[in-house]
C-alpha cells in the first residue's frame, strides 16, 4: 500500500482532539446488546472435549450502531440515537443503557415479536472462546420504519453530523435511508454510512462511506489485490452513486481515503499489537463524522479515524478509544516517545505547547556539549529531575567556533545532538546558530529554566524572559573538576607523552 505525504501537523491533529468535545452527532442503525461472560479457563470436560469457563463476571453494553454511539461518548461527543428494537427485556435493557449514554437522547423504536439483537462473547483472558447471537434478521415493518423515521426527523435539528451503522439486521430500510439522507443533504448535515450488504445504491447519496476491504470487495465483485484496483472501484461507486468519498479500511494495511474530488490519501496501520478487532470499524465510523462535524477536513478526520482503530484492535472486546489515549497515541505516532528528539526550533515549540496542554512542565536548559562527559549527565539529569520535559538547545558548530575559537568543537553537531538524544534525561534537542539561545528560549517559552551551578541568576541567558512569565529558573550543582575544556586538555597533554 503506498502511504501518502502527511500533509497535517502534529499541532492540527492535537486541536481536531481537543475539539471533538464540540461535535454533536446522531447515530442511527441497527442497535444491540453485546454482553461479555469473562472468567478462566483450566480444565477440559470431562463431557466433552470442550474447555470449562469458570465466570468471573459478566457486563452488558451497547453494540453495533449503539457501539457507535459508546465510542462517540468516550471522545465527550455530544450524541442522540435511533433505532428499531424488540418489545422484549434485552430491548428494555438496551434503552436504558443508551439513555444514559446518551443523557436522554435516545429514541429506541419497540416491535412487538421481534427479537432485539443480543450478541454474547465468552472470554478466558484475551482469548474468545464462543459467541451466541440471539436475533431477528429482517426488515422491520412498516410501523416501525415510519416510527423511526419520524424520531430521526426529531434529533437531526440537534446535529451537525450523522453516522448511519447499517449492521444488515433490518433496521435500516431503503425508505428509511432515503428520507435521512434527504433531509440531511437540504439541511447541509454531512451523513457517514458504514455499509453492508451488496448493493451500495441504496445508500445514494452520503457523504462518505466505510466499507472494510472485504465488504468493498463483494458489493463490487471484484478481488481487490492493489491500489490501482481500489482505487478504480471507489471513483466508480462515487460516479455511480454520488457519494463524497469512499473510505476503505483495510485492516493491518490501514485506511485509503478517496474523495469525490482531489487525491486519493492512504495511511498506514498504527504499529501495535492486534488482539481484538471486535468494533474497529465502529470507531473509524465514529470519529470520522466528529471530525467532520466539527469541521475538519476529510483527510485529517481519517488520519484520527486510523490512529482510533489502532487504539481499539489493541483492547479485547467491543473497546472504545478516550481523549487522553488519542492524544499520547497521536504524539507516539508523531514521533514523540518514538526517539525522534532531535527537532527544529519550530516543532520543539510545537511540542513544547502539546506537552503543556497535556499537563506536562516543560524544562529547558543549553549548551555546547562537545565532548559528553559525566559532568553534563549529571546537570542534565539534574535539570529533569525539575520538570516533565526537557528541551535541550545546542550550539551549531559556527556558534561553537565564535565562542570557543577555531579548533572547537571537537564533534560536530550532528554528533553533539545524537549524543544528546541518546540520553533518558533528554527528551529534545534543537541545534541553533545565535551565540545565545535567547531566541529558542523566546520560541519554547519553557516552565523552568535550568543552568550550571556555576552561573548565577544575573547571568542566566533568558532568565529575565522566563520569570517574567511566571517560570522559574534552576542552578543545578555541577560535578566537581568535571569540564570538556579539562578533559580536552588531559586528552592533549595524554598525546604529548605518548612516547609511541
Amino acid at each position: 500500500m503506498l502511504e501518502s505525504p502527511d500533509t497535517y501537523a502534529l499541532a492540527d491533529r492535537i486541536a481536531l482532539c481537543d475539539s471533538l468535545a464540540d461535535a454533536r452527532v446522531l447515530v442511527v442503525g441497527d442497535l444491540m446488546l453485546d454482553r461479555f461472560v469473562r472468567g478462566r479457563v483450566s480444565r477440559i470436560s470431562p463431557e466433552a472435549p470442550i474447555p470449562i469457563l469458570a465466570i468471573e463476571d459478566e457486563a452488558a453494553m451497547p453494540g453495533g450502531a449503539g457501539n457507535v454511539a459508546r465510542n462517540l461518548r468516550a471522545l465527550d461527543v455530544h450524541v442522540s440515537c435511533a433505532g428499531v428494537v424488540g418489545d422484549d427485556p434485552a430491548g428494555r435493557e438496551l434503552e436504558g443503557l443508551l439513555t444514559d449514554l446518551t443523557g436522554g437522547k435516545a429514541r429506541l423504536v419497540p416491535e412487538p415479536g421481534r427479537r432485539t439483537a443480543v450478541k454474547t462473547r465468552y472470554v478466558s483472558g484475551s482469548h474468545h472462546l464462543l459467541r451466541t447471537d440471539f436475533e431477528t434478521v429482517a426488515p422491520v415493518t412498516a410501523a416501525s420504519e415510519k416510527a423511526l423515521a419520524q424520531a430521526v426527523m426529531d434529533l437531526l435539528p440537534g446535529a451537525a453530523a450523522v453516522v448511519v451503522s447499517d449492521y444488515g439486521k433490518g433496521g435500516v430500510t431503503p425508505g428509511l435511508l432515503a428520507t435521512l439522507i434527504a433531509e440531511a443533504a437540504r439541511r447541509e448535515i454531512p451523513v457517514v454510512v458504514d455499509p453492508k450488504g451488496l448493493d451500495f445504491a441504496r445508500y445514494r447519496g452520503a457523504s462518505v462511506i466505510t466499507p472494510n476491504r472485504a465488504e468493498l470487495a463483494a458489493a463490487t465483485r471484484v478481488t481487490l489485490q492493489n491500489d490501482a484496483q481500489y482505487a478504480r472501484v471507489a471513483r466508480t461507486l462515487i460516479l455511480t452513486h454520488g457519494f463524497g468519498a469512499v473510505c476503505v479500511t483495510r485492516s493491518e494495511e490501514g485506511l485509503s481515503l478517496y474523495p469525490a474530488h482531489g487525491p486519493a490519501t492512504h495511511i498506514r496501520a498504527a504499529g501495535r499489537e492486534v488482539y481484538d478487532v471486535s468494533g474497529a470499524g465502529d470507531t473509524v465510523a465514529a470519529i470520522l463524522a466528529a471530525g467532520i462535524a466539527v469541521g475538519a477536513p476529510l483527510g485529517l478526520a481519517a488520519a484520527l479515524a486510523n490512529i482510533g482503530a489502532g487504539i481499539v484492535v489493541g483492547k479485547v472486546g467491543t473497546a472504545v478509544a478516550h481523549p487522553d489515549e488519542l492524544r499520547l497515541a497521536v504524539l507516539r505516532q508523531s514521533g514523540e516517545d518514538a526517539g525522534q528528539k532531535e527537532l527544529s526550533r519550530e516543532r520543539a515549540a510545537e511540542m513544547a505547547d502539546l506537552w503543556r496542554r497535556l499537563g506536562l512542565t516543560v524544562g529547558f536548559t543549553n549548551g555546547c556539549f562537545d565532548l559528553l562527559h559525566p559532568g553534563h549527565a549529571a546537570m542534565l539529569d539534574g535539570a529533569r529531575r525539575e520538570c516533565d520535559r526537557l528541551i535541550v538547545g545546542l550550539n551549531s558548530d559556527a556558534s561553537v567556533r565564535r565562542l570557543k575559537g577555531p579548533t572547537r568543537p571537537v564533534q560536530d553537531e550532528a554528533a553533539r545532538a545524537r549524543m544528546l538524544a541518546s540520553l533518558a534525561s533528554v527528551d529534545a534537542v534543537v541545534i541553533f546558530d545565535e551565540d545565545t539561545p535567547l531566541e529558542l528560549i523566546k520560541a519554547v517559552r519553557p516552565d523552568m529554566l535550568a543552568k550550571g551551578g556555576d552561573y548565577t541568576l544575573e547571568t542566566v541567558v533568558g532568565a529575565d524572559v522566563v520569570t517574567g512569565y511566571g517560570g522559574r529558573v534552576v542552578l543545578v550543582p555541577l560535578t566537581p573538576d568535571r569540564s570538556t575544556t579539562g578533559l580536552i586538555r588531559r586528552i592533549s597533554d595524554s598525546s604529548r607523552n605518548d612516547p609511541g
